[in-house]
């Protein structure tokens, strides 16, 4: 898919359509790829660690997951990108899965959420494959458990993995698999407990106007409010950096087109 610049990393653009399309593409052909749901967290993130900002634009996908990202499109080129969140891409990836008989893969979360996922699917998408899922422990797998994994998943037949391990931790084991892992892999991060129940999700209008984020900060204000806190003022800043430079660049060459 097309890729747009935007402050550290590349952005997928087009209609949920496309990506659906390629992600169940990748999927059904056992491709090795990996998509990134991108949001304001994953780019500062990027800002200040070269190596992850490379593992996020060697991705074959990155969706504009934040409604701040789509934004930033709008304001700094003029593109009209509709958000692609992972909470809207799940669902609909796990119904295509069960149409085109693509088996699925679970890996990372708790066994707990493990579980849930389990009784989740057998209630909703009762004909989905399910290759397996896999709660791996709180520490750097050893050698010789990554290759169990990889073994596992490449013998379960799976062409869709989903990664559930949070930012930044699930790109970075996304990119060290692939051309090990036969499969597309997503990292779905946090949008796996809501789709399954665990937790609730924003009201529509709040995911309308940008603020999902908030509502997720009043479920769980002592782990989020300093990442929020941090990352959205940094996300500001270099976003009206970028937003003067691009002014300062158009009012000195008229012609010229970002």
């Amino acid at each position: 898919m097309d890729k747009v610049h935007l402050l550290n990393f590349g952005i997928s653009s087009g209609k949920l359509s496309g990506f659906l399309s390629e992600i169940s593409r990748s999927a059904s052909l056992h491709i090795s790829s990996y998509t990134c749901v991108a949001n304001v967290h994953m780019m500062i993130e990027a800002q200040f660690d070269k190596s992850f900002a490379n593992i996020v634009n060697n991705a074959d996908i990155v969706t504009p997951d934040g409604k701040p990202l789509c934004w930033a499109l709008k304001l700094l080129y003029g593109i009209r990108q509709e958000r692609i969140a992972g909470m809207d891409l799940l669902p609909v990836l796990l119904k295509i899965a069960k149409e085109e008989n693509i088996s699925v893969y679970f890996y990372g979360g708790t066994q707990e959420i493990l579980s849930h996922t389990g009784l989740f699917i057998s209630r909703y998408y009762p004909s989905l494959k399910v290759a397996g899922m896999y709660s791996p422990p709180f520490r750097k797998s050893t050698i010789r458990e990554d290759e169990d994994i990889i073994e596992e998943i490449n013998n379960s037949g799976a062409g869709l993995v989903f990664v559930v391990l949070g930012c930044p931790k699930q790109e970075k084991w996304m990119a060290a698999m692939k051309g090990r892992i036969n499969a597309m892999m997503i990292g779905i991060g946090g949008a796996l407990p809501v789709i399954i129940g665990m937790q609730k999700r924003a009201p529509h209008w709040m995911q309308k106007s940008g603020l999902e984020w908030l509502f997720r900060l009043m479920q769980e204000p002592r782990r989020l409010f300093k990442r929020y806190l941090v990352t959205n003022s940094i996300f500001l800043y270099l976003l009206l950096k970028e937003f003067i430079k691009i002014k300062l660049i158009k009012k000195k060459y008229p012609g010229f087109n970002m």
